[in-house]
């Protein structure tokens, strides 16, 4: 009876084993598949991008400066590029245009772009896709008053974005621009130190930022145009740069032409 009942205690622990190696089994392989339908699901969702640079044979970049803070320097960033004969894209927060109305005509009047940089200048990717819109609609509007025109440009603040600000931009038919050389220059840098950034790096269908309100743009904003040129690059507005349409926007942010890709793979 003692071999018996052991045989039997023996036989149903190893059930009970196989039972629970088989549980297992199907447990990690559901949880298996949920990753990937996980990993699948997230690969089919596209990430929006903003237009970081271009993809152009056209010797030219764009040279864009954000408009935040004050104005005491416009007139001389205006003269400098009067001289230089010039032309770039001034990013305008509504809220500064409220402020500096008479230097925001003065830009327009001088014959430079004057895009969006929001109402308000808030932290967008804590914004909905409704608050989104009402930003970009309320500083169209306000640059619309200045220049007579609709304006289709727009950098977000901070250099955020996410989906849904992207997704806000396109639907209000704006570009989304952001920048791939960065002066650096609000974080107090000499002239030299902003061209040290460039010099190197610095080739055609580049999207340059800069800011006025800042220690030494104003001052050396001369030497910084002058040295692209030197280069043998123009200096143009976004607008002058970007393509309007048919166009794909590349996983590195590059714009780029649909028909000129076309023709190369031809």
């Amino acid at each position: 009876m003692f071999f018996v009942f052991n045989k039997q205690k023996i036989y149903t622990y190893i059930v009970s084993v196989l039972t629970v190696v088989i549980l297992f089994g199907v447990a990690s392989t559901i949880k298996l598949n949920d990753s990937n339908a996980i990993e699948t699901s997230a690969t089919n969702n596209q990430k929006l991008l903003p237009i970081y640079n271009v993809q152009t044979n056209e010797k030219k970049v764009a040279f864009t400066m954000n408009c935040a803070w004050n104005a005491d320097d416009i007139d001389q960033i205006l003269e400098v590029l009067k001289n230089n004969n010039t032309k770039i894209t001034f990013f305008m927060v509504g809220d500064w245009i409220d402020k500096f109305p008479d230097a925001a005509k003065k830009m327009h009047e001088a014959g430079h772009e004057i895009a969006s940089h929001s109402n308000t200048h808030p932290h967008v990717n804590n914004l909905s896709y409704e608050q989104n819109v009402k930003e970009i609609r309320e500083a169209n509007e306000k640059i619309k008053a200045i220049t007579g025109s609709e304006n289709k440009i727009y950098r977000a603040p901070y250099g955020e974005y996410n989906n849904t600000v992207v997704k806000a931009v396109q639907d209000e038919k704006n570009y989304c621009i952001q920048w791939n050389l960065d002066t650096l220059d609000y974080t107090g840098l000499s002239g030299d130190q902003m061209w040290d950034r460039l010099k190197n790096k610095i080739k055609e269908g580049d999207i340059i930022l800069s800011h006025n309100g800042t220690k030494h743009t104003a001052e050396s904003l001369d030497m910084l145009i002058k040295n692209i040129k030197a280069k043998g690059l123009e200096v143009v507005t976004i607008s002058d740069l970007i393509y309007k349409e048919n166009y794909t926007i590349n996983a590195n942010g590059t714009q780029i032409s649909n028909s000129t890709q076309q023709q190369n793979e031809n």
